[in-house]
């Protein structure tokens, strides 16, 4: 198939985009690099194919011609970067992906699969959701998801195929590593003090998969028979990987020698608590079973940090947290107010 991947040079593009080209896809990302300063470890890790090098925002009818799937990641990324400047979250997640959406359907692509979120399901305490739970979004980034979700779902046609896949929190290495992620947190905390370091008072609940199921998860429903797939919503993870934040804490403190689980002063409960039923996905298609535990991707990230000698500075500076590093480009110039590219940067 030929492929269209938004944000193929991000953190689960850069993981997705290989795994497409080892099944044979014919494979063309689309991605402005906004964190090309962000490699992690070995560039020569991120897969060469052709990239429209421009923003979501700007897609053109054209972009979209002759591509049999869009695989749509790209967007703001997570909870603090979506409440820097919520408008402009809801322009880049909602309105973007709509935009998207409308030019590939109107150039024939068949397939529209859409990277939403189990942040979808917000504040949602102890019950566990499944796929028909309503949603609850408690951050600017949540909600945009579920605008995106609701105007995209309708699309659907005989022509045209959209799948929304809702993925847990994501972890894992990655050539585009995210620190602000909980357990790639976590583990690096604990690599450079000593201490697994929990900012909340460890009781919220999170789902979390790793980026190669997340990936694994996308080449599934892109590849799946139309009628198994259209229109549907699939939480993405694996039900017995819903972990309450202490619990993930121990985990790494096992994992890493010589560490001990601490608190942040002050901290406190999370609004953010939901668990999540992720048995549909698998059980529709049977091609995809998730692969990672948190267990294993903890001691995948160890010796990661291991093999680079992460240090914190490193990991709590601009390089690696999204919002820190958009704030850097701010101040240096080289992204204007709407966070596209300035032109007075070369």
């Amino acid at each position: 198939m030929k492929v269209l991947v938004t944000g193929n040079l991000g953190y689960i593009g850069t993981v997705l985009t290989p795994m497409l080209l080892e099944r044979g896809h014919d494979v063309t990302g689309f991605d402005s690099d906004l964190y090309r300063r962000c490699t992690f470890g070995d560039q020569s890790r991120i897969a060469d194919v052709p990239v429209i090098n421009s923003d979501i925002r700007d897609a053109e009818p054209g972009d979209f011609e002759g591509f049999d799937a869009v695989l749509h990641l790209a967007g703001l990324s997570n909870d603090p970067l979506g409440n820097l400047n919520p408008d402009l979250t809801f322009d880049i997640n909602h309105r973007a992906s709509i935009h998207l959406a409308t030019l590939a359907k109107k150039a024939g692509v068949a397939r529209f699969v859409f990277s939403s979120s189990c942040s979808n399901y917000g504040a949602a305490g102890e019950t566990i959701l499944d796929e028909s739970a309503a949603f609850n979004p408690v951050t600017p980034y949540g909600k945009s998801k579920v605008l995106t979700e609701q105007d995209l779902a309708p699309m659907g046609d005989e022509h045209f195929c959209p799948v929304l896949l809702r993925s847990s929190t994501a972890y894992g290495v990655s050539p585009r590593l995210r620190f602000d992620l909980v357990l790639n947190n976590l583990v690096a905390w604990a690599f450079t003090t000593g201490k697994v370091l929990l900012k909340s008072d460890g009781t919220p609940w999170r789902p979390i998969v790793h980026i190669e199921d997340i990936s694994r998860a996308f080449v599934s429903v892109m590849e799946a028979p139309r009628d198994r797939v259209f229109g549907q919503a699939f939480n993405v993870g694996r039900t017995e990987e819903n972990f309450q934040m202490r619990e993930l804490a121990d985990i790494v403190a096992e994992t890493v020698p010589n560490t001990e689980v601490t608190y942040a002063e002050g901290a406190g409960p999370d609004t953010r608590c939901y668990r999540v039923n992720c048995d549909k996905l698998p059980t529709t298609i049977p091609a995809f079973q998730p692969q990672w535990t948190a267990r294993k991707g903890a001691q995948q990230l160890y010796e990661a940090y291991q093999a680079v000698g992460l240090t914190l500075d490193e990991f709590e500076g601009p390089r690696y947290q999204r919002i820190g590093h958009i704030r850097k480009l701010l101040g240096d110039g080289v992204l204007d107010e709407s966070l596209r590219h300035s032109a007075k940067v070369a």
